[in-house]
């Protein structure tokens, strides 16, 4: 049986994550000087780089550890901070999505890895989102605190983004090398329909685990604007995304993706995906 490792920038991602992670955890737990560890950091990071010359490495390098940090930081501030504790496992949570997609696509589709992998810069609307959701935990957490102590409020939120962000990595993981982070408009020769595992609930389940982890971030926070905010928008997100991608995998896979279709839903509320009319209409034009 093949041994399912990281490619070389995989590596990287996760030794520099990793110590990022270690190095905070020494300082917190053994009083050393934040200005040491801060020299032990940059010596490493140097290191690194003066046996490289890859920009791209360059960027996994610093992407990897400013992850490692967050999530560390995050999860400090979860176990020592009363009131902001449900703040640092969201800051670990968010960390932990961007750094995990990118290693996830390391080990199970290397071919498709690129720096964009970590998701860092999805979009100029994924940027506002978040940072509307910081600003509006920040004005509440400081005029309503609260609204903040909802603890079996913020469990449920932590149990979405748990179970989101595990559906999301077995279906990339399940999908393996048929999975891209972008909508493919044309088929590889590598290119199968996957139907089994939690493809067989749902038809994207990729999505339906980040659809739910991106508003159990808000239910996580007691953030009740951004909750509307998040589920409008990325509903409407995946509505579309879901089409264009379903009108490419018909003309890729013609009457088994409709089959498939006709079975098994996207697993979001309310979408259909690639209206059935229009699916028939498109396999027929395929076929001429």
């Amino acid at each position: 049986m093949k041994m399912l490792v990281p490619v070389f920038e995989g590596k990287v991602a996760l030794t520099s994550f990793t110590f990022s992670v270690a190095t905070i955890l020494v300082m917190v737990t053994s009083g050393v000087s934040v200005w040491v560890v801060s020299i032990v950091e940059a010596i490493y990071i140097l290191s690194l780089l003066s046996i490289m010359y890859s920009m791209t490495i360059v960027q996994v390098v610093v992407c990897s550890h400013l992850l490692g940090a967050l999530f560390t930081g995050g999860l400090l501030v979860a176990v020592s901070e009363e009131v902001y504790c449900y703040a640092g496992f969201y800051a670990a949570a968010l960390a932990f999505f961007h750094f995990s997609e990118y290693m996830v696509t390391s080990i199970f589709n290397s071919h498709t890895l690129t720096i964009q992998s970590f998701l860092l810069n999805h979009s100029k609307e994924y940027v506002v989102a978040a940072v509307a959701s910081w600003l509006e935990y920040t004005i509440e957490v400081y005029f309503f605190p609260g609204m903040k102590s909802l603890h079996y409020i913020s469990i449920l939120g932590a149990l979405m983004v748990a179970l989101g962000e595990t559906l999301r990595k077995v279906a990339m993981i399940t999908a393996g090398s048929n999975f891209t982070h972008l909508v493919q408009y044309r088929k590889k020769d590598n290119h199968e329909l996957v139907t089994t595992g939690v493809y067989s609930l749902f038809r994207h389940p990729s999505y339906v685990g980040w659809f739910y982890w991106s508003i159990g971030t808000q239910v996580l926070l007691c953030n009740p604007v951004c909750l509307l905010g998040y589920a409008v928008a990325s509903w409407m997100f995946f509505k579309e995304r879901i089409e264009n991608e379903e009108q490419s995998l018909i003309l890729f896979f013609g009457e088994d993706y409709i089959e498939y279709k006709k079975k098994v839903g996207t697993g979001i509320p309310l979408i259909s995906g690639y209206p059935m009319n229009e699916s028939v209409a498109l396999l027929k034009f395929r076929i001429k």
